[in-house]
């Protein structure tokens, strides 16, 4: 049986591109946290030029013949042979390969080049234009973009709709067919929810978690709570930015950030758990497949789920607060004396349509994705201009949320991902909050006691819970195949609106859908 060592020299230059991409993403790190602001035209020829190094290994001849060894290129799957078949770590290894070459075989070298430099610009600019609140300094650049995505839809190809080409890079096999239905099956349950929260006789106050909170003990709580979830930070770090984010250049270097508020304590808290659990998980590769595919992690939705997973099923749960609230107390004894833990734990879930996505309620969150899954399937298919985006932003805030931004900072200004030229992450959060309550409704099976050990502070139970069912395996499954063995189901959105119609039912008083 063939095993991946007959693939050596193929890992080997994949182990060479592997470190261009993770100089570039350094490089990336640095521009969102400590480059100095005169930096920015230099550093967007440095990320063009290390992308495009990249691209140009991975679509070069010698990786050309080596595949053409091993692969069908009219299948795409790998050549075996009766008397001697390959293992399955080595044919998800070729089939994964083979999947990024042919779909990096489609983009010139040149577009490869002028994507990073453009994304790099667009990335500066848009910083300080959230800050002015000035979206027509951002516009020409995020036209630029756009046009940029259009062209990078028609060099991949596509069946159905050209955004189907954006999204397969970061949810591969999705398509806009399949989320279409799933949104509206969500949307259908969700607003009836929301209808009988917003009319229900308990209110939830949370006025409690706007007092001034010095920003130096909330980020040292941010650092205790990750340091409670298994984030190493021997392996890792904690930094601001403008958008928090999380970026890996090997398993053993995983850096996540937040942003901090004085008078914002969910800010800071949430970002840190959200990023953390997006660290764990890249913390939780196989260091020894660093550079292929089985070292790489599957998706965006498997990785938002594990973002969404730590943040709100733990991190909004009552045995998280059980343990860590009055921990939160003695940091902030003035502003939390007398609140009860209860008091807290009713303020962090409270249901209220807000115009920030990252700062959304559970409930809300995902009308904020749907929002922008209509918005750039416009932008994409030529039905909507940039110079249009603030206003149909407000108009479709106010049809899905029943709220409008004063300015664009809070509204189409609001998310890093379109500068970076991240047209088609979005969906990824949603399909996130469903693996989510998947996986977590079947860690808690197979853990009976876990809700003790979150009472505890023993997080790390969860996280190597984690580890074993979905970080070591890379990209060795698809991401059905993944949720199949962990679960034993196909992802459903039902775990996740049951969760959500107990959860808020619970807390705001009612039970029973019809």
């Amino acid at each position: 049986m063939k095993t991946l060592a007959t693939l050596a020299p193929l890992t080997a230059r994949l182990l060479e591109i592997q470190h261009l991409a993770s100089a570039a993403a350094l490089l990336s790190w640095d521009q969102e946290t400590y480059m100095p602001p005169g930096g920015g035209a230099a550093r967007a020829e440095q990320l063009a030029t290390l992308q495009g190094l990249a691209h140009d290994k991975l679509v070069s001849p010698d990786i050309e013949r080596l595949l053409a060894r091993w692969i069908d290129f009219q299948s795409g799957q790998p050549v075996d042979t009766p008397d001697d078949p390959w293992d399955e770590p080595s044919r998800a290894l070729l089939r994964e390969v083979w999947r990024d070459f042919s779909r990096a075989k489609k983009l010139p070298s040149d577009f490869v080049k002028r994507l990073g430099r453009e994304c790099s610009l667009a990335q500066q600019v848009w910083t300080e234009a959230r800050k002015k609140n000035d979206f027509r300094m951002f516009a020409p650049h995020l036209q630029t973009i756009v046009s940029l995505k259009q062209e990078e839809a028609q060099y991949r190809g596509y069946k159905e709709s050209p955004y189907d080409a954006l999204l397969d890079t970061y949810e591969p096999g999705m398509a806009v067919s399949q989320l279409t239905p799933l949104f509206a099956t969500l949307r259908a349950r969700l607003v009836p929810l929301l209808e009988r929260v917003v009319n229900a006789s308990v209110k939830v106050d949370d006025q409690v978690l706007f007092r001034s909170y010095d920003t130096s003990r909330q980020l040292e709580f941010g650092r205790m709570v990750l340091t409670a979830m298994g984030y190493d930070f021997n392996r890792g770090r904690l930094d601001l930015s403008a958008h928090p984010f999380t970026t890996s250049f090997h398993p053993t270097d995983v850096r996540v950030t937040t942003r901090v508020y004085r008078q914002e304590l969910p800010a800071c808290l949430f970002g840190c758990i959200h990023e953390g659990g997006h660290g764990l998980y890249d913390q939780g590769l196989d260091p020894e497949r660093y550079g292929t595919p089985l070292g790489d992690s599957l998706s965006l939705g498997l990785h938002e789920s594990q973002s969404r997973l730590w943040e709100n099923c733990v991190g909004r749960s009552r045995p998280f607060w059980r343990h860590f609230y009055p921990r939160l107390q003695q940091l902030f004894p003035d502003q939390l004396a007398g609140v009860e833990m209860e008091s807290f734990y009713a303020a962090v879930n409270r249901v209220n349509p807000s115009l920030i996505r990252v700062e959304a309620d559970e409930l809300t969150y995902n009308l904020h994705i749907m929002l922008r899954f209509e918005i750039e399937q416009d932008l994409i298919r030529g039905r909507l201009s940039v110079e249009d985006l603030p206003g149909v932003w407000r108009d479709k805030m106010k049809s899905f949320l029943g709220i409008v931004p004063e300015q664009d900072a809070d509204g189409v200004l609001q998310d890093v991902h379109w500068s970076l030229g991240a047209i088609g992450y979005f969906p990824t959060y949603t399909l996130g909050n469903l693996y989510a309550v998947q996986f977590y409704d079947q860690a808690r099976r197979e853990i009976p006691h876990l809700s003790s050990e979150l009472e505890a502070g023993r997080l790390v139970v969860l996280k190597e819970w984690l580890n074993q069912k979905i970080h070591r395996w890379g990209r060795t499954y698809s991401a059905d195949q993944l949720v199949r063995r962990a679960t034993g189901q196909p992802l459903s959105p039902e775990p996740f609106l049951a969760y959500l119609e107990g959860k808020f039912g619970e807390l705001y008083g009612f039970s029973g859908f019809s």
